[in-house]
């Protein structure tokens, strides 16, 4: 794993620095991940952001297991070592095997790829072509389309935070890493 800068201007807020305009977030999602810390030296973004955070990560038409294969995916092409950590570990927990995590690094199969594909359309062209995004809906659904525009959009955001603030794993992370170090390592090569 790579360490950590030490010299971030916003590193992760402690429970004693956090904003009290936002004390009652510290108690749920936002207290409980490295990422929303750092987000918290911004009260009002935090604040802005916990009802798309709960559509997108609970409530979406993707479900968990698609989500996760779109996470992954920019977390590795967006080279954020956070997300690819956080998510390998996360996909672990619905049932993805060490295989299908390490295929998303690459070209997966099945509705595994047509989900790789949106993401690399998203990140490299900024859109879905007509018929990329006709397959789609017709695998997916149209709904689940919208959620994986905007999923990829979320994650590009939280993508650019952890690596301007240099981020750092939250612990428990980093404890599960250490026993599959290859999985949990971001590919420096795309």
């Amino acid at each position: 794993m790579t360490a950590p800068r030490h010299d971030s201007p916003c590193p992760p807020l402690a429970d004693a620095d956090w904003p009290e305009t936002i004390a009652d977030l510290r108690a749920g999602f936002a207290g409980s991940l490295n990422v929303y810390r750092t987000m918290a030296h911004r009260p009002s973004l935090l604040k802005a952001w916990a009802p798309l955070r709960r559509h997108l990560v609970e409530a979406n038409a993707l479900g968990p297991a698609l989500s996760e294969v779109a996470i992954l995916r920019a977390g590795h092409r967006l080279q954020s070592a956070y997300e690819w950590a956080h998510h390998v570990s996360r996909a672990r927990q619905l049932g993805f095997d060490d295989a299908r995590i390490e295929s998303i690094r690459h070209i997966p199969q099945g509705t595994d790829a047509l989900i790789v594909g949106a993401v690399d359309a998203l990140l490299d062209r900024h859109a879905l072509g007509p018929d990329q995004e006709a397959e789609l809906a017709d695998a997916i659904g149209r709904d689940a389309v919208f959620d994986l525009i905007a999923l990829v959009g979320f994650y590009s955001v939280l993508g650019a935070l952890l690596e301007t603030y240099a981020t750092p794993l939250d612990e428990r992370i980093q404890q599960e890493a250490e026993g599959a170090p290859a999985l949990f390592a971001l590919a420096t090569a795309l």
